[in-house]
């Protein structure tokens, strides 16, 4: 057996339990199996957690792989105490689907079901914080090098303005950073989220070394956030996450923030500055505050009219003109209205009232056992997972006022890891949670 295996096995096996505890014949040839499969499942969780940054077929290729050999190994499956909130939010989505005019066209949303076995998979295979440090620190690693290709199409945009007489602010909005992501919007949300994992490490972290290789990360993932120009993340996720994180550390430090966002306001580019007022002055259709003004109304009335189970998966886009107020003016400010950029209004109008108030009771059920583990007496390393944890939901939760961020299959990955994660801490705890 590795020499590392007590570190990856689960509490229920251990090297000196009884072989024939396991009730298998013959014990040795079926011993060892098991063990690798437990191993190749937690190496394969690990794999799809990274991956989500880059690649979201190989994030579930490897999800699924790491059901299979999680379920061959035939060790103790663990959820987190979410299973009644998540069941009722499928429940309610499935009705959704069968009351949708539409309900083939609605199946990518049952099929996005699949990703919440990150919770399932965390939990049962990630025993350690060690195990959760290093996951972190390597997102971190991907993050920069994310970051680093994002300057660099940053740097592309810019030399392209310079030369072709066009620095102006519509055409840095028109082709924003990507990283390695497939959008702008995708890439804003995985940063910001592995920004305050980051920041977490810094102020919580009992190891010097983490925090060094945080701190090294940390400008680059900072500085492609701000570039990225997303304001649902760097003038709102970002900050939600950063206020709670700093209050926890030093609450005196709260106090710092406006002044350092001050300092940081007056030296970014000038477009970094206009996308900043465009909140109160918007540069008339070049920013999307009209059309997000078209789809909050509108997406009001879809609740108003289908309250119970919405319109049905995927049914925004099609039903949109038939329930945009008449008081609007046509044609419709210039851009995309497949979805109302808003999860709390997406889940309502959607899969109705009920089916958001389950997401949401899932996601405050975890963070608030996170809060509870917190107030018991804990390592500084569980601290950080706990923490950054909380933060996580907050961040998400405030940028979801703006951005449809959970319909993301990476961004709902990575949320649902970093739970999973805050879990395998609070399981840590002095008080175990599940």
């Amino acid at each position: 057996m590795n020499s590392g295996a007590p570190q990856i096995l689960p509490d229920s096996i251990s090297a000196t339990r009884p072989v024939e505890a396991l009730g298998a014949t013959p014990v040795i040839a079926l011993w060892p199996t098991r063990v690798t499969l437990y191993q190749v499942s937690f190496y394969l969780t690990f794999v799809s957690a990274v991956s989500t940054l880059f690649s979201i077929a190989v994030s579930q290729l490897s999800m699924g792989l790491a059901l299979l050999t999680l379920f061959g190994s035939r060790q103790p499956l663990r959820f987190p105490p979410l299973k009644l909130p998540l069941a009722l939010f499928f429940a309610v989505t499935v009705v959704a689907l069968f009351l949708s005019p539409d309900p083939i066209g609605g199946l990518p949303q049952i099929r996005k079901f699949f990703v919440f076995s990150a919770l399932l998979l965390i939990a049962s295979t990630f025993e350690s914080i060690a195990q959760i440090r290093t996951l972190v620190l390597t997102w971190g690693g991907v993050a920069t090098l994310s970051a680093l290709r994002g300057l660099w199409q940053y740097a592309d945009r810019r030399h392209i303005a310079l030369t072709e007489n066009a620095n102006t602010y519509g055409f840095f909005l028109d082709s924003r950073i990507t990283g390695f992501a497939s959008h702008w919007m995708t890439f804003g949300a995985v940063q910001m989220i592995v920004l305050l994992l980051l920041v977490s490490i810094v102020f919580f972290s009992d190891k010097r070394r983490d925090t060094v290789i945080a701190w090294c990360c940390l400008p680059f993932v900072s500085v492609s956030l701000v570039l990225g120009l997303t304001r649902s993340v760097f003038l709102l996720g970002v900050p939600v996450g950063l206020i709670f994180l700093v209050w926890s550390w030093r609450r005196w430090a709260v106090a710092a923030i406006p002044i350092v966002a001050l300092l940081i306001f007056t030296i970014v580019p000038f477009h970094v500055r206009d996308r900043v007022a465009s909140v109160i002055q918007p540069h008339g259709d070049v920013d999307s505050n009209s059309r997000r003004t078209v789809m909050r109304r509108t997406g009001w009335a879809m609740v108003k009219a289908h309250p119970w189970f919405g319109l049905g998966p995927e049914q925004i886009r099609p039903q949109f003109d038939r329930f945009v107020p008449a008081d609007i003016p046509r044609p419709l400010p210039r851009g995309w209205y497949g979805h109302l950029h808003n999860i709390y209004l997406q889940y309502a109008a959607e899969r109705g009232v009920p089916a958001l108030v389950f997401l949401l009771w899932m996601l405050g059920r975890a963070a608030f056992d996170f809060w509870v583990a917190l107030c018991r007496p804990a390592s500084g390393e569980t601290r950080f997972v706990l923490h950054a944890a909380i933060a996580v939901i907050l961040a998400v939760l405030a940028e979801g006022f703006f951005e449809h961020n959970l319909g993301d299959s990476e961004v709902l990955t990575l949320l649902l890891v970093v739970i999973g994660c805050g879990y395998v801490a609070a399981r840590r705890a002095p008080h175990v949670l599940f």
